[in-house]
């Protein structure tokens, strides 16, 4: 009698909901990220970190930063620094035109800019699909890199986004741009 009432509640279930219920299970096992370029390579960020997209405007520079930490930005009453990406990957300065971007991410309770060339596409894949970076040389640029994964025969490397504030032994010991 159980196994008749446990088949007959097995009947009750909708076909589509079941495959619904499904797809949200596999919806809910995505990444997102926001991709975007720096020359010709392209990277990618959560997209749950993203607050907002703005195009590039002038910036207010400090003395004795990095020199990745291109300024600060007054985002409606937040201060927020900005971080040139091609500079903190080690390819020198963007000559930043207003046909850049800033990519506003959150990362643990601030708020930074991310100075890139252009925004790409919002990109979903399954965490399986992420591979580790290879560690043939040490790099710093692989310590902002939290895997690389291939869409549609286009490698994207993630951000780090917690490691990219980070200041590395061989960096010279400035003021954090973090403050």
């Amino acid at each position: 009698m159980t196994q008749t009432a446990a088949s007959s509640d097995a009947a009750e279930l909708n076909p589509a909901d079941a495959i619904a219920a499904s797809g949200a299970r596999a919806a809910a096992t995505q990444i997102q990220s926001i991709s975007f370029a720096i020359g010709d390579d392209q990277y990618g960020v959560d997209i749950m970190a993203v607050r907002e997209i703005k195009g590039w405007s002038e910036i207010t520079h400090l003395p004795r930063q990095p020199d990745y930490v291109r300024g600060v930005l007054n985002l409606r009453g937040v201060i927020v620094p900005i971080i040139d990406l091609r500079c903190r990957f080690g390819q020198g300065l963007t000559e930043a035109t207003p046909l850049h971007v800033v990519i506003i991410v959150q990362i643990a309770t601030r708020q930074v800019g991310l100075l890139a060339d252009r925004v790409l596409d919002i990109v979903s894949f399954e965490p399986s699909q992420v591979q580790p970076v290879p560690k043939v040389a040490k790099s710093s640029r692989a310590d902002f890199l939290s895997g690389l994964v291939t869409i549609e025969n286009v490698m994207l490397a993630l951000i780090d986004l917690p490691n990219l504030l980070t200041v590395t032994a061989n960096e010279p010991d400035e003021a954090p741009a973090t403050h």
